[in-house]
């Protein structure tokens, strides 16, 4: 099996922190290393060096070799700009289609936080065992713990097996980021999983998904592979595969092609291995909080009468708060953000602010 580290995404939610120019991935999250690293050494626990893939936009491609040196280019799917999942997605199956159709490979996200590494591992293993076996698709699922909006849902079905420990389900449909009332209800069913982007196939069955069911797109990326093959999608086709690309529809694979997707061809792995997609600061701060530590800070900071709080400082300057709770303060020296704990997922519009009065700088 192949595992693909999807790089390519921008953090808007961990902003401002995480900037268009160096997002959320490039930074030590959690942890002493940077997120991507932790992805990459991670999976190099059971996968050879030469079998993990990163998929990056131009604009972080530089920047990943800084973080690996030693990285050998082949190794890097550069995806001409970005178009979200659906199209990144598709250009790394029909790239992998090129070398070897029918090797499993896997979508692994590069900001993701895991705490029990060798179930996750156990995870892929079964998924790969059970394309060999069954020509599906797998998804891994996460139990979830709340309500929340930013997550699609996947709907399980029968129990297929149980293997090495690890629960396996029918698939019985897909949801992307419902409102709360319907995430609640989801919550309260018990038969729905948050969505996180763990997608398992071969390239070949990837690249039939996308003719099947968005057979526009899949005419582009065959146009795609044809320019570009025998160069891994670079120079000298660089330009006319730039130009192909920009014609696939911004979309998620998620509404590309799984929602559309006949459930029999899909099964489910339940997989309970102490997740967290860092996306906002307030799932950051569920993640470093404990009954012990209530604040989380980083930096020098001083914090009187104050309770779960999330307080970042910058080099060379001291944040102090004072009689406050449950709030998010992050200082990245150029720019400041305030908020309440329970609005954080809400600060993507602070992004599209900076964004409408066109202050670059602090994207």
């Amino acid at each position: 099996m192949k595992a693909i580290i999807l790089a390519g995404g921008s953090g808007t939610r961990l902003w401002p922190m995480s900037r268009s120019g160096k997002p959320k991935q490039f930074f030590d999250v959690v942890g002493s290393e940077p997120l991507i690293r932790d992805t990459y050494r991670r999976l190099l626990r059971t996968f050879p060096a030469e079998k993990i893939y990163f998929s990056v936009t131009p604009a972080f491609e530089k920047m990943l070799f800084e973080y690996f040196p030693d990285l050998d280019r082949g190794r890097i799917i550069v995806e001409p700009e970005k178009r979200d999942t659906g199209p990144a997605m598709g250009y790394v199956a029909a790239r992998l289609e090129l070398e070897d159709p029918d090797e499993p490979i896997v979508f692994i996200p590069s900001d993701h936080y895991i705490a029990d590494e060798e179930k996750f591992l156990n995870c892929l293993s079964v998924g790969d065992q059970l394309i060999r076996e069954t020509g599906k698709m797998l998804d891994i699922g996460i139990t979830p713990t709340f309500p929340s909006t930013v997550l699609g849902y996947t709907k399980f079905g029968e129990l297929v097996e149980k293997r090495d420990n690890i629960e396996v389900y029918q698939f019985a449909g897909h949801t992307e980021k419902p409102p709360r009332e319907i995430a609640e209800q989801y919550l309260a069913d018990g038969s729905y999983l948050w969505h996180a982007n763990y997608y398992m196939w071969t390239p070949r069955k990837f690249m039939s998904a996308f003719e099947n069911y968005a057979p526009e797109a899949a005419e582009i990326l065959r146009q795609i592979q044809n320019v570009g093959r025998g160069t891994n999608f670079r120079a000298p086709t660089v330009d006319a595969v730039r130009d192909l690309y920009s014609r696939l529809p911004k979309t998620s694979f998620d509404y590309l092609i799984t929602e559309k997707m006949n459930p029999a061809d899909v099964l489910v792995i339940k997989g309970d291995f102490g997740w967290s997609d860092i996306g906002a600061w307030d799932t950051l701060y569920d993640r470093l909080a404990s009954e012990e530590k209530q604040n989380v800070i980083k930096g020098s900071t001083i914090l009187v009468e104050t309770e779960g709080s999330l307080v970042y400082a910058p080099a060379g300057k001291t944040v102090a708060v004072l009689g406050m709770k449950d709030i998010i303060v992050v200082d990245t020296g150029d720019a400041l953000l305030v908020c309440p704990r329970s609005e954080a997922q809400r600060v993507k519009e602070i992004v599209s602010e900076l964004q409408k009065n066109n202050l670059e700088e602090l994207l």
